[in-house]
């Protein structure tokens, strides 16, 4: 199967980018816990190479967590500040702060040796659809934010959420498409459902996830399905099938049903604690 991106939304998304860019100190990359590199734009190292950066490991409650901890290691040897957060319920989101100002301390002391006194610090967020991006700016902004208004020298229209006196988040970030070769990126996005269904073979994309958690997370079908994980993956499809989606007409397995059953219940985490990818 052929994963698909959304075309032609690049260039418009990147243009934007590039002026709000000017206007901020720090960079929010919001990623998906179970896909930490699938889950990352391509284009956001290039067009932030002078911003501060912090990435949020977001719906960490649904990766393996001896993997967050592992994923933390690593983008923290490539220069990055990095926290685990669920947007959802507010896990981890009181350590965004402390890490914000970590992140921008040079910054913060340069302001202070100008004497520039409390300016906040401009932060703009972006990931890459259905990651938790806005779940995680209404989280974090919480009821009590406010809209600062148009500032000079920035586009009109566009608006700063003040969230407290140290940081302000502008509301209308470009979002950036990742545009991807590689179709493994394609499939771990498919699985998360970053693209939609409706373009997708599910079943494929359930034989695929079956195989994965074969390999690696073994025991974790038999647990939730009662299935036997020693058959082939179209035969542990058929045992999903035969104890939870029923037949349809002619007596045959509905393997479609059974293959959007397994879909959904690893996208909300009743199969555990799962990452798809390693560092």
């Amino acid at each position: 199967m052929n994963y698909q991106w959304y075309p032609g939304h690049m260039t418009k998304a990147k243009r934007m980018m590039q002026e709000d860019i000017k206007l901020i100190d720090l960079v929010i990359e919001l990623v998906d816990a179970r896909v930490p590199l699938s889950s990352r734009n391509p284009d956001i190292d290039e067009l932030g190479k002078n911003k501060a950066r912090l990435i949020l490991l977001n719906k960490a409650d649904l990766a393996s967590d001896e993997c967050n901890a592992l994923w933390m290691a690593y983008f923290k040897t490539k220069g990055y500040f990095t926290v685990k957060v669920n947007s959802r319920n507010g896990s981890g989101i009181k350590a965004v702060e402390g890490a914000i100002q970590e992140a921008c301390k040079e910054k913060i002391e340069r302001d202070r040796r100008r004497g520039i006194k409390n300016r906040p610090v401009r932060a703009m967020v972006v990931g890459i659809p259905n990651v938790g991006k806005s779940t995680f700016i209404n989280t974090f902004a919480g009821k009590a934010c406010a809209k600062t208004g148009n500032k000079p020298g920035v586009t009109k229209g566009k608006q700063w959420i003040r969230l407290n006196k140290n940081t302000e988040l502008l509301d209308t970030p470009g979002i950036l498409w990742p545009k991807f070769e590689d179709q493994t990126v394609g499939l771990h996005l498919a699985m998360i459902g970053s693209i939609r269904d409706e373009i997708l073979n599910v079943d494929e994309l359930a034989l695929e996830l079956i195989k994965f958690l074969k390999e690696h997370y073994q025991g974790c079908l038999e647990e939730r399905y009662g299935c036997s994980e020693s058959g082939d993956v179209v035969s542990v499809l058929g045992e999903i099938a035969e104890s939870r989606a029923g037949r349809l007409k002619g007596n045959e397995l509905d393997y479609t049903k059974a293959a959007a059953i397994l879909i959904d219940d690893f996208r909300i985490g009743r199969l555990g604690k799962i990452t798809l990818e390693f560092p």
